[in-house]
């Protein structure tokens, strides 16, 4: 088994192969077209002189310490790089007055990029002010967190925002190809099989430089890329995944009806892999929320709220640890007593509508805030509930064609129970039977 690096060790640099295919130019970056084109505040930037405050809030590996770099690199200015993670306040205040007299003895600027922004505190963050509001450096901050829970507002608001997204696999596939055949890279000493090709994209999950770090470990291994090899890089084992395909369909359609079936071990084994081989979590987490109200329903009404917070979590911090959010909701979702009552009724209203069962709103029912709604009879009779005993008046509801119609039929089960029981009160009440 040949490894790359055992036949051309001389060719070798101690540089790491996402830092060697680092673009040097806003035309080399791959993904982010809706950030480069014409007239975009970045494309700005690099054509004119005049310094600026960026931040980059993205997933890992989308290109924010890319972008910084390019805009260094085209601009040709002084690209100086602090990490939030082990910076403090000296190191901030050094590099501002060391960017202050290159100013002013030369003229040059300087690009201050501070990377994981948000890891500073708020005095961090403050010593950071005066340089942007006097444009002594063009600041970039690169975030994985939301700026707006994150970062100081006095520095968001003189600062422009940009969000990245996770790179499409068409990008990744673009970044891996270049990487296997420009010189700064492997320069073709390799050969990468289409199917090894394929589980990078995979195990990237939109991550560029995963993929990158992912292929120069597999190119240590061997020469020949296969999936095996692939899989040995990664430190695991391929997940059998085809995100178009049958195996896309089939692991989500199983991964549905586990929760359904109410087995949480099988619900999160398909969460599992879904995960691993890189599926949208925004996909996953829309799948649990529709489930939530679905399958769920009102025998457990917090399920959705679960299912949205879990949601919500997921696009905030991303993943990995976003999974555990996930697992969080799936879990509950299976656990939870089911009742697709919710489904059937809006199911049923959608039908009777759509059939032209429509009928007129009840006279009393309509809108009579507007000038002449109360010669046209709006609003007369209407009767406010909660001016009488338990906040519940018979009157109707429905339109005069559709008042014996039945569409919210609940089950007993769980916490569906009473408002099973209150509901065939209500309605024998309302509708006076």
């Amino acid at each position: 088994m040949e490894s790359l690096f055992d036949s051309a060790a001389e060719e070798a640099t101690p540089q790491p192969l996402a830092v060697r295919m680092r673009p040097r130019s806003l035309d080399e970056v791959i993904g982010q077209r809706h950030l480069l084109g014409p007239g975009t505040p970045l494309r700005r930037l690099v054509e004119s002189e005049a310094p600026m405050s960026l931040f980059l809030w993205g997933p890992p590996g989308t290109g924010k310490t890319t972008l910084a770099y390019v805009v260094s690199n085209v601009t040709k200015r002084r690209f100086v790089e602090i990490s939030a993670v082990s910076a403090g306040v000296k190191d901030v205040r050094a590099a501002i007055d060391l960017a202050r007299r290159e100013l002013g003895l030369t003229g040059r600027q300087t690009v201050l990029f501070v990377d994981e922004v948000h890891r500073f505190n708020k005095a961090q963050q403050d010593a950071l002010l005066p340089a942007v509001e006097n444009r002594w450096v063009t600041f970039i901050g690169a975030t994985t967190e939301n700026p707006y829970f994150s970062v100081i507002s006095p520095l968001l608001s003189r600062s422009l925002l940009m969000t990245l997204e996770p790179l499409a696999e068409d990008e990744i596939r673009l970044v891996v190809s270049r990487a296997v055949e420009d010189p700064r890279g492997l320069g073709g000493r390799v050969t990468l099989h289409p199917d090894a090709l394929d589980q990078l994209v995979r195990l990237a999950g939109g991550d560029a430089r995963r993929s990158l770090t992912y292929l120069e470990a597999a190119a240590l291994l061997d020469a020949d890329i296969t999936v095996e090899v692939v899989e040995k890089a990664a430190d695991k084992a391929a997940v059998r995944y085809d995100r178009q395909g049958d195996q896309h369909y089939d692991v989500i359609s199983a991964f549905i009806k586990s929760m359904r079936g109410s087995d949480a071990d099988a619900a999160v084994h398909y969460l599992a892999r879904m995960v691993e081989a890189g599926e949208d979590p925004r996909f996953i987490a829309r799948r649990i929320v529709i489930f939530a109200s679905e399958d769920v329903g009102m025998a457990d009404p917090t399920c959705l709220q679960v299912a949205v917070a879990a949601a919500q979590a997921v696009d905030f911090i991303g993943l990995p640890e976003g999974q555990i959010n996930l697992a969080h909701a799936v879990i509950h979702c299976a656990l939870a007593p089911k009742s697709n009552a919710v489904v059937k009724a809006i199911g049923a209203a959608v039908g009777d509508v759509r059939r032209g069962k429509i009928g007129h709103v009840p006279p009393h029912l309509r809108d009579a805030h507007y000038a002449g709604a109360e010669k046209l009879g709006h609003g007369k009779g209407y009767q406010y509930p909660h001016d009488f005993e338990h906040g519940v008046v018979r009157q109707d509801y429905l339109p005069e064609d559709l008042r014996d119609s039945r569409y919210y039929e609940p089950t007993t089960h769980g916490a569906e129970a009473t408002y099973h029981d209150r509901w065939i009160k209500l309605r024998a009440f309302l509708r006076g039977s």
